[in-house]
């Protein structure tokens, strides 16, 4: 059983950047497709990015495209999320999920197992 935990979120102003983390116990990711998604208040999980277990290919919501890059190192079994020129509308809690397939989805329904979630708020 994997077990995942993220970190990295916080208060930043507009424009900011911020990194989130999301570390892995209990079996390594190399094998799996990782996604990081994020849900507002009363809002349902929406899809921000993913990367294929090998790390060659990516998928970003149009939202975010050219603000945010995830990568993984399989090798310290994380995936991070680099936001940068963050908006108030990027404010959530930001999840981290994982897929025992390889191949990366934009459902949230397809993910396999999930952090606790780390709280992004931009504000000024």
């Amino acid at each position: 059983q994997v077990q995942l935990v993220e970190s990295g979120g916080g208060l930043v102003m507009p424009g900011g950047s911020l990194r989130l983390s999301c570390a892995a116990s209990g079996r390594t990711l190399s094998s799996y497709g990782m996604g990081w998604f994020r849900q507002a208040p009363g809002e349902e999980r929406e899809f921000v990015a993913a990367i294929n277990w090998k790390g060659d290919y990516t998928d970003y919501a149009d939202s975010v495209k050219d603000r945010f890059t995830i990568s993984r190192d399989n090798a310290d079994n994380t995936v991070s999320l680099q936001m940068n020129s963050l908006k108030p509308e990027d404010t959530a809690v930001y999840y981290c999920g994982g897929r025992y397939s390889g191949f990366i989805r934009r459902n949230a329904y397809d993910y396999n197992f999930w952090g606790q979630g780390t709280q992004v708020t931009v504000s000024s």
